[in-house]
């Protein structure tokens, strides 16, 4: 029997197992499952082929099992964001986009962000993902859902084409866009939305909405969209909304931290600084953002102000949503420039709870089992028997402190740790 500790620091490996079709105990943590039920102390988490067989507290290790030793740590499921983009702008070099959709990815999965749902990043992002699977190169990097383009047609003939081109291309879901960029522009008008819900019904997908005022959440709800796919920033939610939320099998995602991303940067914001940052953040885009001409341009910013109020409606809007147990799941915005990949979903989880006064546990629950469940996913989001074994090591509880998910010491993918010592 092989027995392996992981140490206190991060960026650990634990090794090969002598026998590669041995399952893998991982002993001694506190478990939590993703399910929304108690963590679980001293537990022990069974994973065979990268699959999870059970989470017990005692008597749960099979004879010849490789045992991963994990006293003291705090084990939750991966981390799933609903609302992300993938554009392949997040490596230093200019390799080809399959390269860089996959640097990408192994940038979420290195912050612990093991699966995420692209929308609107072009078929060339459905096409490299096409490839990364034909050439089996995504070991250490989050599963990759997309939409493909937003569809921006305004004719519903035009609309329903751009939509068909998406699902022929394998997005899994569609994404329209019901916003006038705080009054610059027109919204996509609604007769295009219907043809587009029309294609995805036909097609088995579902489609995500772009949204910012209440009045149009409602109507995209009622019209059967499945995601809605911002917070509504103009006006309290009232009680239709949330009962119209509640009855249409949609999730709300709040993407709280693209608002501060519109207005942060005009002074070099303090998690600049921070090690849990900078370990893997792109070097060039920090200097860009730190650049003093551009620091002011956000700071004498007209939308940048107007986004730092729509900032105050979402978090009382999300706590509203959480009292009445709507379904919300977690969404970043992470991907564009300026949203980091990865470290911008720590930073999300901390504003649940921080500001729209969240707890830890429904905090965490909207980005692991509710987010699954939003994207329709039955093999990820909690550690169940039967699901894939994706998990996150961290050092300390954040169920007692939510930036504790910054103590984040390992990530296991299909039950396989994905960083190496050398990233300490």
């Amino acid at each position: 029997m092989l027995v392996v500790g992981v140490g206190l620091v991060a960026w650990t490996r634990r090794a090969d197992p002598g026998n590669a079709d041995a399952p893998t105990a991982f002993v001694g943590a506190t478990i939590w499952d993703g399910t929304g039920s108690d963590p679980v102390p001293e537990a022990i988490l069974v994973v065979d082929e990268g699959i999870v067989v059970s989470v017990s507290t005692s008597g749960g290790v099979p004879e010849g099992a490789e045992i991963v030793l994990l006293e003291g740590k705090h084990v939750i499921p991966g981390l799933v964001d609903a609302h992300a983009h993938v554009t392949g702008g997040w490596g230093e070099g200019d390799d080809d986009l399959e390269d860089r959709v996959l640097a990408d990815l192994e940038l979420f999965a290195a912050y612990g962000v093991t699966t995420v749902n692209s929308l609107g990043d072009g078929l060339d992002v459905l096409k490299a993902r096409s490839k990364l699977v034909e050439e089996r190169r995504l070991g250490r990097a989050a599963r990759l859902l997309a939409s493909g383009p937003v569809v921006t047609a305004r004719e519903p003939a035009a609309a329903s084409t751009e939509a068909r081109e998406a699902v022929a291309a394998g997005a899994d879901w569609l994404k329209v866009r019901i916003d006038d960029n705080l009054g610059t522009t027109e919204k996509m008008p609604w007769e295009a939305v219907q043809a587009v819900i029309e294609v995805a019904d036909e097609s088995g997908v579902r489609v995500a909405a772009h949204t910012f005022y209440l009045e149009d959440a409602k109507r995209a709800l009622a019209l059967g969209v499945g995601l809605v796919a911002h917070s509504v920033r103009d006006v309290a939610i009232d009680d239709e909304f949330v009962a119209a939320l509640a009855e249409s099998g949609s999730c709300y995602v709040p993407t709280l931290i693209r608002e501060v991303s519109t207005f942060v940067y005009g002074h070099r914001p303090g998690f600049f600084d921070e090690d849990f940052f900078t370990a893997r953040a792109k070097r060039s885009e920090i200097e860009r953002l730190s650049d003093s001409t551009y620091m002011a341009s956000v700071r004498e910013s007209r939308s940048a102000a107007r986004h730092r109020v729509a900032l105050v409606q979402a978090l009382d809007n999300l706590a509203g949503l959480s009292e009445a147990n709507a379904p919300v799941a977690f969404g970043t915005d992470a991907g564009p420039p300026g949203r980091f990949p990865g470290f911008f979903e720590h930073m999300e989880l901390a504003l649940m709870v921080g500001g729209a006064g969240m707890t830890p546990a429904d905090a965490l629950h909207t980005a692991t089992g509710a987010a699954a469940e939003c994207l329709g996913l039955d093999d990820v989001g909690t550690l169940e028997p039967g699901k894939r074994a994706d998990f996150i090591v961290l050092g300390s509880d954040p169920f007692r402190d939510i930036t504790n998910t910054k103590t984040l010491e390992q990530v296991y993918m299909g039950g396989r740790a994905i960083l190496d010592e050398s990233r300490e």
